[in-house]
Parts: structure tokens; sequence; C-alpha cells
């Protein structure tokens, strides 16, 4: 059974920093894509970071310079370090567990993790 379990949200005031991890069990974590979206109420959801297998990352160009992105294969875990955090960045945060092995796609979604920016 694939399991994929986000953790690390909370209330954080703005300029703050917060770090989010997700543990995947029941997949080979290491060929997977691994990815942070978020979604704010009434938006919709959006991609924050992604990582590659190997390592390689991908922001979207609203994302560079406070988010980062960074797996440990050993532990089936990914991180996403947040800095500097803003009001606008309180979102429901979702990992995603991504892969195309043998031509079949396989997608596994967290349950979110709420973060709260607000003084």
């Amino acid at each position: 059974q694939v399991q994929v379990v986000e953790s690390g949200g909370g209330l954080v005031q703005p300029g703050g920093s917060l770090r989010l991890s997700c543990a995947a069990s029941g997949i080979i974590f290491r060929l997977y894509v691994m990815g942070w979206y978020r979604q704010a109420p009434g938006k919709q959801r959006e991609l924050v970071a992604s990582i590659n297998s190997d390592g390689s990352t991908n922001y979207p160009d609203s994302m560079k310079g406070r988010f980062t992105i960074s797996r440990d294969n050993a532990k089936n875990t990914v991180y996403l370090q947040m800095n500097s955090l803003k009001p606008e960045d309180t979102a429901v945060y979702y990992c995603n567990a991504w892969a195309m092995i043998v031509g079949r796609t396989y997608d596994y979604w967290g349950q979110g993790t709420q973060v709260t920016v607000s003084s």
C-alpha cells in the first residue's frame, strides 16, 4: 500500500521559516519525481518545486529564491525548506510522487499540510 505523508506545517510569522517533510512508503522512492504543490483558498493548486530522481530540481519563476527542495533516498523523504515566508504563502501544501515505469504512470498524493503565515 502506497502512503505519502506530509508533516511540518503550522503557523509562522511573516519572515519566518518552515521545513516541510514528506515520507513515502510502498514505492521505489528513488525512481520517482517528487514535487511540492500548494493550494490557497479559492485558488488552483500550483507547483512549488519538484526534484527528479537524479536530484535535479525545478522551480517555477514565482517560487525561485525562497524555497528549496531536497530529497533523501535513504529515508524515502523529500523536504521543502521555506524561508522569508509571506502571508500569501498561506496554503495547504501537498506532496506528490510521480513516475513512469515500463510505460505506466504512477501518481500519488498526500493529504496535505496547512501552512499559515500570519502575525
